[in-house]
């Protein structure tokens, strides 16, 4: 969908309204959330794509949010472990955030990144969602990330041109300028900070032509939680706490394929492990259907987590 179909659809839907109902964000470090840290966020990690997913659920209580996203992938694993999974998912909004690893780590052609990476935003383009991509930001003024400026500069080039191709709206870091700043960027340089997070967030929402209520500058607080997430609360536990516990004792030399997505599932934005009040006449406050907590007790996902922030 292109910018200007959105901004219809927006002012359609009226002021703080937009037409999604399931956001899923397909990446590595930089969509995960690494750089800025929130003990109450699933993961320990908020970042840019929570920030927008908490915003597009204000004004919709069914809106849904999966994050696939695993620090340190490259192109190919992305597009391998994460794109079936997220079209399984049947997402109306997808962000696709890919190919920074193998540039900045791997000396990668963004030619062929590009040509990798084109035939999957066709594939999701195809099923009718909306698309985000995200050329990368201007480290021009870094002395080590410098050096690959220009092979950053032409990668954006061809997202531009796929973006194009496939009708999704683009997300361009390097317009940026307030990212030139030392304080949107971790103090390892390379993932952004707090601020930046919230910066590529109102970038995102404005490039979807949805109202919201960031101010630059001015991050907003993790929400206050709620009830909606409560039916998740012991999922979430198994598969981000006690499951990698037993799996790091009984295979303590696992690698980073163990790694798992901090979002698996398309679940309710806010709120973790609140379970109530409940609303006069919600189901939760008369008995357990499924999809409640005391439902997920008897069926956890698995998954590892590891302490590498690459």
């Amino acid at each position: 969908m292109t910018v200007e179909k959105q901004e219809l659809r927006s002012v359609a839907e009226g002021p703080g309204r937009h037409p999604w109902h399931r956001f899923v964000a397909l990446g590595d470090s930089y969509t995960e959330g690494i750089g800025d840290p929130e003990p109450h966020s699933l993961g320990g990690f908020r970042g840019w794509a929570d920030r927008v997913a908490e915003e597009l659920a204000s004004s919709d209580p069914d809106f849904a949010y999966a994050n696939l996203a695993i620090r340190g992938m490259l192109l190919k694993q992305i597009l391998d472990r994460q794109l079936a999974p997220a079209l399984s998912l049947k997402p109306d909004l997808v962000a696709v955030a890919a190919g920074g690893n193998d540039i900045i780590f791997k000396r990668g052609d963004p030619d062929k990144l590009a040509e990798e990476l084109d035939q999957a935003i066709g594939t999701l383009s195809a099923t009718g969602a909306t698309v985000l991509l995200f050329a990368g930001p201007d480290w021009g003024n870094t002395p080590v990330f410098g050096k690959i400026r220009g092979r950053v500069a032409i990668y954006n080039e061809h997202l531009h041109r796929i973006g194009v191709r496939h009708h999704a709206i683009m997300v361009d870091l390097w317009c940026l300028p307030e990212l030139q700043h030392a304080l949107m960027w971790d103090p390892d340089r390379l993932h952004l900070s707090p601020l930046g997070h919230h910066s590529v967030a109102v970038a995102t929402l404005d490039a979807l032509g949805v109202a919201h209520g960031l101010k630059p500058l001015h991050p907003r607080p993790l929400p206050a939680h709620g009830w909606t997430q409560a039916r998740a609360e012991d999922l979430v536990w198994a598969r981000q706490y006690f499951v990698p516990w037993v799996i790091k004792r009984l295979q303590p030399h696992q690698a980073d394929d163990l790694l798992t997505a901090k979002r698996p599932q398309p679940v309710p934005v806010f709120g973790l492990g609140r379970p109530g009040p409940f609303p006069p006449g919600h189901p939760a406050s008369q008995a357990s259907p499924p999809g409640t907590v005391a439902s997920l007790r008897q069926g956890p996902e698995t998954g590892a987590p590891t302490d590498r922030v690459a």
